[in-house]
């Protein structure tokens, strides 16, 4: 996996998630957090998770290991959420764009928030923190058809065709 390579990988993570966002704030506020009973109870306690995980591992990045994920009791609304979310994304893309390959390959070593301390290249959690996204992307997809909204599509394809799209025009 190469820097640029990565840095695609996170330019999509963000495209996504800002997606996400949209399709999200059509939802009514008891929408937004109404329990439906997924791995995460509620759209908002799902982009959240997303939203912390992303923290969590841009700390391990960076030479930390939390202990726990960060309180988001005040991300009660879209709006806010987007807000937090936006200057937390900044940060990551930024640690994205400053790789080099050399970083990609060092080894990581963290500690987990339940399960140890492991160690592997810096490329693989990378890989993990946008393939966590996708994976929770779809859960608020399908929560937010549960809602009867409309969901927008995630998917990397998406990404890439909208991406050739601009660059065409």
């Amino acid at each position: 996996m190469s820097p640029e390579e990565m840095r695609v990988l996170f330019d999509f993570n963000a495209w996504a998630n800002h997606r996400a966002l949209e399709a999200t704030s059509a939802l009514t506020a008891e929408q937004y957090t109404r329990s439906l009973g997924s791995s995460f109870s509620a759209v908002r306690d799902t982009l959240v998770h997303i939203c912390s995980g992303e923290w969590v591992w841009l700390e391990r990045f960076e030479g930390r290991s939390p202990t726990a994920f960060p309180d988001a009791t005040h991300l009660d609304t879209v709006t806010v959420l987007r807000e937090h979310w936006l200057a937390q994304e900044a940060a990551l893309l930024k640690f994205v764009r400053g790789l080099t390959q050399q970083d990609l390959e060092r080894v990581l070593e963290y500690r987990t928030l339940k399960f140890g301390t492991y160690r592997n290249p810096l490329w693989q959690s990378m890989q993990h923190v946008v393939n966590h996204g996708t994976y929770h992307r779809g859960q608020v997809t399908t929560l937010i058809r549960q809602l009867g909204g409309k969901p927008v599509l995630t998917d990397l394809m998406h990404f890439y065709r909208e991406r050739s799209a601009g660059a065409a025009a």
